[in-house]
């Protein structure tokens, strides 16, 4: 009986996935969800193959500016984070991106001018990316493949691959080779 219980969950997030996230632009097979996420694409939302995005503490939240491209790689998960794509965000494949994360890619205005557009930085994350809880990662910023963003850090700075760094700003705590 717990069998066919499990079968029919999975099955169902399948489904409701599909649902869930019928405003992106392109979803890949076998996408799941376990609640409502915010989707608002006013740009491009491309999901890849076998992505989950879930909302177990807080609704995970995609979006996309009129000129913003989301590009999320196959095989990540995405649970509670707040992704904001004006330009370009772009996660590679077989990310962990952890709840109450925020990915923002712009100012969304000039400090003087607040209906002014700032143009965004891109962000990129690469293959096998793992970002904690409450981590903020800022435009214009690249993390290195197997990179480990530490809860609560602040990324301003590019990070190497196999790096674990934390604090506010972000810095380099050790090496992951």
């Amino acid at each position: 009986m717990a069998l066919i219980q499990l079968a029919w969950g999975a099955t169902f997030r399948l489904l409701t996935g599909r649902l869930h996230l019928s405003k992106c632009t392109q979803i890949g097979r076998m996408v799941s969800t376990n609640k409502k996420p915010l989707i608002d694409n006013q740009g491009e939302i491309i999901i890849g193959d076998e992505v989950r995005v879930w909302s177990n503490i807080i609704q995970s939240k995609l979006l996309s500016g009129k000129k913003g491209k989301l590009i999320i790689g196959k095989n990540s998960r995405i649970n509670g984070a707040h992704i904001d794509a004006q330009h370009l965000i772009k996660i590679g494949e077989n990310c962990r991106i952890a709840p109450y994360t925020l990915i923002i890619d712009s100012d969304f205005h000039d400090t003087k001018d607040h209906f002014s557009n700032v143009e965004g930085q891109a962000i990129i994350i690469e293959d096998n990316v793992w970002i904690t809880s409450r981590a903020t990662v800022l435009k214009g910023v690249t993390i290195g493949k197997g990179a480990v963003i530490a809860t609560g850090a602040v990324v301003t700075k590019d990070v190497p691959p196999y790096t674990l760094v934390g604090g506010v700003p972000a810095k380099k705590i050790k090496d992951l080779n």
